[in-house]
């Protein structure tokens, strides 16, 4: 009988073991141009919390050299969608966080609407995100005639963004935005429509920083860990 016992008090261990090192897989979406590169300080704060390489997916989506090519639909998709995919099949959890910044926040979310997955992203971050849209990039259709401010991307009220304003991104939603941001704030100007345009409907909450479009993203590894934690 006590034999018994300390077999069910090894299972029930281990099995209690297996829960607490069982990890949301992370999905980190990069901006306009980046690389998988620039997520090198959120990656290794991710590490320094007990994650493993196979927890964190890092999709590597768009034109390196072309700022102005890439936008939301296309080619550009597919390494997202099939990142958020895998990480959903591949989770101990059933649950998934995204973390994206800039461009790749937009991006994420396109993913996140046109698979359904929502109920499976535990944590939604965008980081520096153009959610309403750039202001460098005009009103659609007077806007700025390039993919990234056309029709499938930037600019203020385009269909991509009209369609995307609103959908469901995960059980819990942060942005984290800066009123010196080089990019979402390039006219002097960060709002559109009398909100923050890095702001996401129905978010949990929203935090500022002093920094521009890049240390959003570099700056607050340990903030955008304790937000999916």
């Amino acid at each position: 009988m006590k034999h018994f016992y300390l077999t069910i008090s090894l299972l029930l261990l281990s099995l209690g073991t297996a829960n607490a090192a069982c990890k949301d897989n992370v999905v980190l979406v990069h901006g306009n141009t980046a690389s998988p590169s620039s997520w090198n300080n959120t990656i290794n704060e991710l590490y320094s919390r007990g994650y493993s390489s196979s927890e964190i997916y890092t999709p590597n989506w768009g034109s390196k050299s072309c700022p102005t090519c890439n936008n939301h639909s296309g080619s550009e998709e597919t390494p997202v969608r099939t990142a958020i995919i895998n990480a959903i099949n591949n989770s101990c959890t059933g649950k998934i966080d995204i973390i994206g910044h800039s461009m790749g926040v937009t991006l994420a979310a396109q993913q996140i609407d046109k698979l359904a997955a929502s109920s499976y992203v535990d944590t939604f971050v965008g980081v520096a995100g153009a959610m309403l849209g750039l202001r460098s990039c005009g009103v659609y259709p007077y806007n700025v005639w390039n993919s990234t401010c056309g029709r499938y991307g930037l600019s203020i009220s385009s269909p991509f963004l009209d369609s995307l304003y609103g959908v469901p991104l995960g059980n819990k939603v942060y942005s984290m935005k800066s009123f010196i941001d080089q990019i979402v704030c390039s006219t002097g100007n960060c709002y559109v429509y009398g909100i923050h345009s890095s702001r996401i409907w129905n978010e949990d909450a929203t935090y500022t920083y002093s920094l521009g479009h890049f240390g959003l993203q570099t700056d607050t590894a340990s903030d955008q860990v304790d937000l999916i934690e």
